[in-house]
């Protein structure tokens, strides 16, 4: 009864440590995948923030050039 016990304690512990090594491996995997997100992200972020500077100055030159045809055609 005993060895029967310790046998199946063992067989426990060895799944547990399978399964520990498996939720490691998988655990290192979505670091890995969280850092490019978090990288891409950063880039997506940037590349936003040029392109809103972009706009920005955009926009400025249209409401420049409004204004000057708004004034030649008043004047």
């Amino acid at each position: 009864m005993l060895e029967t016990s310790l046998s199946q304690l063992e067989q426990l512990v060895s799944d547990l440590v399978q399964k520990n090594q498996e939720l490691a491996e998988r655990n290192e995997q979505i670091s890995s995948e969280l850092a490019q997100a978090k990288d891409e992200n950063e880039s997506l972020q940037l590349a936003l923030m040029e392109q809103e500077e972009k706009q920005g100055a955009t926009a400025a030159r249209i409401q420049a050039l409004v204004e000057r045809a708004g004034g030649t055609v008043s004047a």
